[in-house]
Formats: structure tokens, sequence, C-alpha cells
């Protein structure tokens, strides 16, 4: 009697810590063998290990510990090739990204003459036995006098149609007589050019307003002086930046501005 009782007592002897922690054979709570450690979960980091100050709540957030820097988080992304028995491409291709397409060839070119009234661009056209796109010739068309200037957004977008139509058509070469004095009048037609694949190349009538004021007196329709000044105010010579792929200056030889002009390239 007194050997049961004696293994009663044995078997409800509590379990040690050690043997509470173990996990080695699936079953909580059976005693380590000697040399056995208790098993820890390989995400825990040493310093979770080494705490052994006060028990912190399970969602306490650790101050002192440093977040973590997003921004130094990037993903970096490679091309595969589709056969990978295939040789490597030459180093130039090799960049992880599709090669570039082949630029397509240009169906033909616009010209935009830009100038003052009087700077003498339709005589450069006539000259040069051309027939331009031009607003005079649109005020003629649609209301049967070429001074008349209260439909300006009509002429023009009926210019801009006109214009299209000859790209769509694929004419070789097309030229645009307006004044064109400044880089936000000439941005739809080259955007409308470039668009369409064509080159857009500007020729400059660098004249002095006093040399067209001049001429304006001598012509039939002449413009009054206030909106000359005015419109001078407002040229702005032409540049590359806005697309143009050459650009063609215009000036007068002699000072007393006897019409004879000389030329050059930019």
């Amino acid at each position: 009697m007194g050997k049961w009782n004696r293994f009663r007592r044995s078997k409800k002897k509590p379990a040690s810590p050690a043997a509470q922690d173990s996990e080695s054979t699936g079953r909580v709570g059976q005693p380590l063998g000697p040399g056995q450690s208790a098993i820890q979960p390989s995400y825990l980091q040493d310093d979770d290990l080494q705490d052994t100050g006060a028990a912190r709540e399970e969602h306490e957030p650790d101050i002192h510990r440093p977040e973590p820097d997003i921004h130094r988080r990037k993903f970096h992304m490679e091309t595969q090739p589709e056969e990978p028995m295939l040789p490597p491409a030459p180093p130039g291709q090799a960049t992880g990204r599709p090669p570039q397409k082949a630029p397509r060839a240009l169906k033909g070119v616009v010209v935009l003459a830009i100038g003052l009234p009087g700077s003498g661009k339709t005589t450069w056209f006539k000259r040069r036995g051309v027939t331009p796109l031009s607003s005079d010739m649109l005020r003629t068309i649609l209301f049967d006098d070429i001074t008349e200037q209260r439909y300006q957004s009509l002429v023009f977008s009926t210019l801009r149609s006109l214009l299209r139509a000859r790209l769509i058509a694929r004419m070789p070469w097309n030229y645009v007589d307006a004044t064109n004095l400044s880089p936000h009048e000439r941005r739809q037609w080259i955007q409308m050019a470039r668009q369409l694949g064509y080159e857009v190349q500007a020729v400059f009538f660098d004249v002095p307003v006093e040399v067209c004021l001049e001429r304006n007196r001598k012509r039939e329709r002449m413009v009054s002086e206030d909106i000359m000044r005015r419109m001078a105010s407002k040229l702005r010579p032409p540049t590359f930046e806005e697309g143009f792929s050459k650009i063609v200056v215009v000036r007068v030889k002699s000072k007393e501005g006897s019409g004879e002009a000389v030329e050059g390239e930019i």
C-alpha cells in the first residue's frame, strides 16, 4: 500500500519548465533528455531571446528598435530571353529593354513663313513660283474681301483644315503664308505636321519695323501703324526648340529697304 501511494504521488508531480517548453517529439510537456534544450522558432531573433527585462505586452511596440527604411527597398527587373538556347544579344541590345523602333521616313516638308506685314513674304513666294496657303487668300475666297478682319478664328481654323487635307493626301511640299508671330501661334502648325510625319521648316523675315511701315504705306491694302507696332512687339524669332528642323533668315540688303533681300540658313 505504501508503494502504491508513492507511485501515485510521483505521477502527480508537475512537469518542470523545461519539460513544458519541449516540442522535440511533438508532445508538449515531455521531459527533456540529457543535453537537450528547448526548441525555439527560427523567427525569434537573438535580441528577443535575450530580453530579460520586464515582460512586455504582446503587441507593445519597441521604441528602441529603428523602423525599417522602406525607401531603400527597390525592385530590380530583368527581361529574360524568349529562347534560352539562343546566343546572347549584342552588348548594345543587352539592356533589359526592347529595342527601339527605327524612325519612320518623313512624308514631306511644311514651310512656315514668319514675319510682319510688308516684310516681303508674298514676294518671296512669288519669286519661287509657289502658291502658299495664306490667310489673305482665304479672306478673298470666304468673304470676297481681302481686308476682312472680323472672323480671324474662322479664317485660321479653315487654313489649318486645308493644310491637314494636304498632309493626309501626302503632298510633299506645303507652304503656309501667315504672320505666325509667336511660338504660341506656331505651335499648332508644328504639332499637326509632326504628328502626320512631316518635317517643319521656318522662313523668318527679319525686317525692321520701319522698313515694313514704309512698304505698308505704298500698298493698296494698308495696315494701321498702331496695329503694325503692336504686332512687332509680339514678333519672336523661331528656334529649333519649337520643333523646326531648318530655319532660313531673310533680311533686307540695304538700309533704304529697296526690296532686295539676302537669305541665310541657320
